[in-house]
């Protein structure tokens, strides 16, 4: 009885030690959430884009998920070993901001039987309305009913090279452990503060503490964000769909996914898609550095992806669905994709044009758009930065009306084809009139033409009227119509600011089932990222060939 009297009076204490500390001591959480909201109606295209908010410390609760001490994938071992010591810092800055912390290693209670954050979690007053299946898994919310889930888990997702997978599992038997569920408690790299922490793995005893805290806002950070940060009693469904403002801290994650599975990107991609989809259907997302104050985001160091962004705003060759494709097939195992939609209510709105400021390639699929002078300002800063450009179809003819000024608060460019892309845009033959393209002389040996061969295709559309070209441009491909001279439809051109660019008027919808040009614009964002070949040289560089003229 004594001992029980003072286990009682030790949990009671902390329990009120966390519940009086002073609110006006703890600095507001300034916080930028990223979130998705569908261009329109049934589009299935998402404008990306993030709004701040200021939460009290005192009404925050950050859950750690299934951070384990082992797993039965050994790359998600050594992805845990590597973003945990940085999940620590979070929590002990957390912690001076006097938000609540729970650690929820599932399954493993038994090792923390006696714990004082385990004591403390298991002691509170169980909620007077309890969600009715608050305790159970939760594998889709309402909002997801129509959704496309974006890879394919059904293998288990270990990602592990076989005969190193062998090795770790026969490692986890000598150990003793369960080679498929090996994990016994939280990795020692996650502190747990035994006077202020909580732990629990139970939906009804996690909702409790937030319930008898006051906690509005809950952040979700851990693994694995496709199955048991999504899916747990505690996860990121149940929050949400219970009322619960919750974002999942997407730096601090990782995903269960296997690159041999659909849709066969890179394991990092797999886990941005799986980020991606959460913000659409259930929260928003934000970062560590957003705690942690004088930080960038946490990246796993082999995430060594550039980061594309691709700007889609025009009405005519349905790039707003060949790109994303293309993207997914051509680009996912070795870039960081992000997508700029333009408005579908708006022509002078293109939404989420910040992501340039962190894109190492700018692809552009744009018509004749005015965007918000704001807004045009962030691709002007992006060019004059020296960066990369890779212009598809219309983008030659991106920023400006003809014969019609721009409306108040907006903004055109009418010379962004000449300065970025070297060009000469002034029309284009007949919609029917379908170009034959060849190899333009002097350069069958130029990089970006790696894989594509000699032979001769048509376009799919019309042939647009570009020549001449400015100088320093080189020309790699032409396309001609019967009875006219040939014109360029492909060339790089090097900026006055420094920076080098490709463009081609090649784009049309059919185009993109062509071999040779999916190869070619595949070719141009590798070259302007600087990736490897795919051979072990160094990525094609835009730069002219020997010889190359822009005639």
């Amino acid at each position: 009885m004594p001992g029980n009297r003072l286990r009682w009076f030790a949990v009671f204490c902390g329990v009120c030690a966390v519940a009086s500390l002073p609110a006006a001591e703890a600095e507001n959480l300034q916080l930028q959430l990223r979130y998705r909201v569908e261009t329109s109606a049934g589009s299935g295209r998402h404008h990306t884009l993030v709004r701040g908010e200021t939460w009290k410390p005192t009404e925050t609760a950050i859950i750690v998920c299934d951070v384990w001490d082992s797993h039965h994938c050994l790359n998600a071992v050594r992805r845990v070993e590597e973003f945990a010591p940085r999940l620590n810092e979070v929590l002990k800055r957390a912690r001076q901001q006097y938000v609540t912390i729970i650690h929820a290693p599932s399954d493993c209670m038994q090792a923390y039987a006696g714990h004082p954050a385990r004591m403390r979690a298991s002691e509170t007053p169980r909620a007077a309305v309890l969600p009715p299946d608050i305790g159970s898994w939760c594998t889709q919310i309402p909002a997801e009913k129509d959704a496309v889930y974006p890879i394919d888990q059904t293998d288990g997702g270990e990602d592990d090279d076989p005969a190193e997978h062998a090795q770790w599992e026969a490692k986890l038997k000598s150990l003793g452990r369960n080679p498929r569920a090996p994990w016994i408690k939280q990795s020692d790299l996650i502190e747990i503060d035994a006077q202020r922490d909580f732990l629990s793995d139970r939906g009804e005893e996690v909702w409790s503490i937030l319930e008898q805290r006051g906690i509005k806002n809950v952040i979700l950070t851990g693994v694995h964000t496709n199955m048991c940060v999504l899916g747990r009693p505690f996860g990121l469904r149940q929050m949400a769909k219970n009322g619960k403002h919750v974002v999942l801290m997407r730096d601090l994650t990782d995903t269960m996914y296997n690159p041999r599975r659909a849709p066969f990107v890179s394991h990092f991609t797999g886990t941005d898609l799986i980020v991606a989809y959460i913000e659409k259907y259930v929260c928003p997302t934000i970062t560590s550095d957003q705690i942690l104050g004088d930080k960038s985001p946490f990246r796993f160091s082999q995430d060594r992806r550039p980061q594309v962004v691709v700007v889609m705003a025009e009405d005519e060759y349905q790039t707003e669905l060949t790109l994303p494709q293309f993207a997914l097939e051509q680009l996912g195992r070795d870039f960081r994709v992000s997508y700029v939609f333009g408005s579908d209510t708006d022509r002078n709105d293109i939404p989420g044009l910040e992501v340039l400021d962190e894109a190492d390639v700018a692809v552009i699929s744009v018509r004749r758009r005015t965007p918000r002078a704001e807004q045009l300002a962030l691709v002007r800063k992006y060019v004059q930065a020296g960066k990369p450009v890779v212009g598809i179809r219309t983008a030659c003819h991106a920023f400006f009306i003809r014969n019609q000024a721009p409306p108040d608060g907006c903004a055109e460019w009418p010379e962004f084809d000449p300065q970025v892309f070297g060009g000469n845009y002034t029309g284009h033959y007949g919609n029917k009139l379908r170009p034959t393209i060849r190899i333009a002389e002097g350069v069958g040996d130029h990089p970006l033409l790696s894989g594509i061969g000699k032979q001769r295709f048509t376009s799919g559309g019309s042939l647009y009227k570009v020549s001449p070209l400015l100088s320093g441009a080189t020309v790699l491909m032409k396309g001609r119509i019967e009875g006219q001279p040939e014109e360029p439809v492909a060339w790089t051109f090097p900026r006055a600011d420094g920076g080098r660019s490709f463009y081609t008027s090649l784009g049309h919808v059919e185009d993109f089932e062509n071999a040779a040009f999916v190869r070619l614009l595949r070719n141009a964002i590798l070259a302007a990222a600087g990736l490897a070949d795919g051979k072990g040289g160094q990525g094609p560089a835009l730069k002219a060939a020997p010889g190359a003229t822009g005639a």
